[in-house]
């Protein structure tokens, strides 16, 4: 991993002020990125995106949820109703992705018991450690999280993600509480 300063921070003496990026090499990179794709075509025909999840997936877009957004704002217009945006991200999102989970995700998915293997050995002793200008850590194991620079992260944490939404918008329709969703991964709104 390489540590990136975020821009425009007031001070970089936080850990929070930095994104810790994956370095691949370009085979490895090419490699997952056709297994993203194969990945997102299974998940999508087996019904296993939540219809507000539009970040990172084929065909969606930020264009898509800008006009989801105007969508939702011009439909309450037309009710004469105001609406009230409520937009928040999910701070440590792709390092904090539990394995265990996802793998069991992998499997609700229904996808090929070969597939699902192979992610659990992806995502099991994996090592890394971290590069700061000269100074190189020891290496350390990971037991959870998915790299943010890998090109299968914005995949897996949208299918991580998949029954936390379900959940959420059946929590909100049994509480009768009209907001919709939007989610760009690990960014997100709620409109009301």
């Amino acid at each position: 991993m390489v540590i990136i300063p975020k821009p425009n921070k007031p001070a970089y003496n936080n850990p929070k002020s930095f994104h810790l990026i994956i370095l691949l090499n370009t085979i490895g990179k090419l490699i997952k990125k056709v297994i993203a794709e194969r990945l997102q075509f299974y998940i999508i025909k087996n019904n296993f995106i939540h219809p507000s999840q539009l970040g990172s997936l084929k065909f969606k877009s930020t264009t898509d949820a800008g006009i989801a957004l105007t969508h939702v704002i011009q439909s309450g217009w037309v009710k004469n109703k105001t609406t009230s945006i409520l937009a928040f991200h999910i701070a440590q999102f792709f390092p904090s992705l539990n394995h265990h989970l996802l793998t069991l995700f992998l499997t609700k998915a229904d996808l090929d018991p070969k597939v699902t293997s192979f992610f659990k050995d992806f995502l099991v002793r994996r090592r890394t450690n971290y590069v700061w200008n000269k100074f190189s850590s020891l290496t350390y194991e990971v037991n959870v999280g998915v790299g943010q620079g890998s090109t299968l992260s914005p995949i897996l944490s949208t299918l991580y993600l998949f029954s936390l939404l379900y959940i959420l918008e059946k929590c909100l329709k049994i509480l009768n509480i009209p907001v919709s969703l939007i989610f760009f991964v690990d960014d997100s709104l709620f409109i009301s």
